[in-house]
């Protein structure tokens, strides 16, 4: 790529520079095409970061095309292109043997025009390599670097844009795939897109973007030196930590490796958008870091999206426990019964209600007996605590509901200067919060009748029997938010 020529200037004037290319740029990489902006979008930040992608679908879906735009957002940006067969060689990819070097006893290569000298390449049918030239691509594609006879070659390479109708399970082809941060699956366009796709008219052609927008050198220098320095909060550990547990749980291995790209590209996502610190939404881009194919993907979508944005203190299913734990002592406590005392203190007896339900045929049902039906009544101490406890249970609801909506305005005004979620992503994770705080009020009215129903228990006639406060309904702890 061309080094930038202008006149130095500040790191911070580069990045907010190409923040502004990559406005214009996005939503030109995939015009003309149908459902493919996502795709594009990823590619390019994987770009950015310095990593590569994987694209995984058949044949006929763009993946090329893809592929050939991206190399000219890059400036100045060497492009090389190949489909690989189980018969190609090495010379395909990492050009000839140099005649000349060989006449003097060195084995090498020419590689101009090849793969190591690339900046942006599109291999198709990668897996399709045999092991020779898939293991010295793990070099390229790790190290940046090329083992050219005698010595390593140095290799400007920004991103390899892989091609696959599916990832074979072997040893060797694992490590490779590992190598490609994004997965990304492409698929035919479906049946909403269909339309579209069919007035498509094939005669008008891509635009190269202006030169001047296109990413320089000095532009990823500067983003990735911004990125440096752009921090990881708590928060969005603790998700990052919760995500690497589930995923071990269910037996999906993400190496250590992969983590710490991830990790990089979240700085690069945040740099990207002129901010100081990764955000939680960012993490909605895990999915295609993480699963290693759409059923995965969806998965930890799905994982996400019910806990980004959603505090521990206002998870629905904790609430429901706790709200059920009251409703489930005012249950008790309206059907307690009572040993009932007559006006002198002393058990009531009573034949005539019980006589109808005692049928046996030896004339017990006449004999005097103790009664139990009276409801249990309950003094002022007992009913003031029990609302007590479900007053302080409404406040903390409030509370949990100013901050959920506190998280929505953050995540609309999150979504008005994101450049890799799209819209779908973005109102996705705004329903989930939307749902959860249905939740939360439809929780809030549950309490509330709780606690008309506590302030409606029978009451003890006033100077009756002695009242007591009762122990605390038993529930998961109140915690801040």
């Amino acid at each position: 790529m061309d080094p930038s020529t202008s006149a130095p200037y500040q790191h911070e004037d580069c990045v907010a520079d190409l923040r502004q290319s990559l406005t214009v740029l996005l939503p030109a990489l995939d015009a003309g095409l149908v459902e493919r902006g996502r795709v594009g979008r990823l590619c390019l930040l994987a770009a950015l970061a310095g990593e590569h992608a994987l694209l995984i679908g058949p044949p006929g879906t763009a993946k090329s095309e893809l592929a050939r735009r991206l190399h000219l957002l890059f400036r100045g940006a060497r492009y090389f292109e190949r489909l690989l067969t189980r018969f190609s060689v090495p010379e395909e990819l990492f050009g000839p043997l140099s005649i000349r070097a060989l006449e003097q006893d060195r084995y090498e290569r020419h590689t101009a025009g090849f793969l190591p000298e690339a900046h942006i390449a599109f291999i198709d049918e990668v897996f399709k390599a045999n092991s020779a030239i898939l293991n010295a691509l793990l070099t390229l594609l790790n190290e940046r670097e090329f083992d050219n006879g005698a010595g390593r070659q140095r290799c400007p390479l920004i991103s390899v844009i892989g091609a696959t109708n599916s990832v074979p399970e072997d040893e060797v082809a694992e490590a490779f795939f590992d190598r490609f941060l994004m997965r990304l699956q492409v698929q035919p366009v479906s049946a909403e897109g269909f339309v579209s796709l069919l007035q498509l008219d094939p005669a008008t052609t891509w635009h190269d973007p202006p030169l001047e927008l296109r990413v320089s050198a000095r532009e990823i220098t500067a983003l990735q030196r911004a990125a440096s320095s752009v921090a990881l909060p708590e928060d969005v550990t603790q998700v990052l930590a919760a995500l690497h547990a589930n995923l071990a749980q269910e037996g999906v291995t993400v190496s250590d490796r992969r983590w710490v790209k991830i990790v990089w590209l979240l700085r690069i996502v945040a740099a990207s958008e002129g901010r100081p610190a990764v955000a939680v939404w960012d993490l909605l881009l895990l999915p295609w870091c993480t699963a290693p194919d759409s059923i995965g993907q969806a998965r930890v979508l799905q994982w996400l999206q019910a806990r980004l944005g959603v505090h521990d203190a206002w998870s629905p299913p904790r609430l429901i426990r706790i709200v059920q734990a009251f409703e489930a002592q005012l249950l008790v406590e309206q059907q307690a019964n009572d040993l009932d005392y007559d006006e002198t203190g002393r058990l009531r007896f009573s034949s005539a209600e019980l006589a109808a339900e005692v049928g046996d045929a030896k004339g017990g049902a006449a004999a005097p007996r103790m009664t139990a039906s009276r409801r249990r009544r309950y003094g002022p101490l007992h009913i003031s605590a029990r609302t007590r406890q479900l007053d302080e249970l409404v406040w903390r609801i409030d509370g949990y509901a100013q901050e959920l909506a506190c998280v929505q305005r953050d995540l609309e005004t999150y979504g008005r200067t994101a450049l890799w979620l799209d819209a779908e992503q973005l109102q996705a994770a705004q329903t989930n919060l939307q749902a959860t705080g249905a939740i939360i009020a439809q929780l809030r009215a549950r309490a509330l009748q709780a606690r008309a129903g506590f302030a409606a228990l029978p009451r003890l006639p006033l100077g009756g029997a002695e009242d007591e406060e009762p122990a605390p309904v038993q529930h998961e702890p109140l915690v801040d938010a």
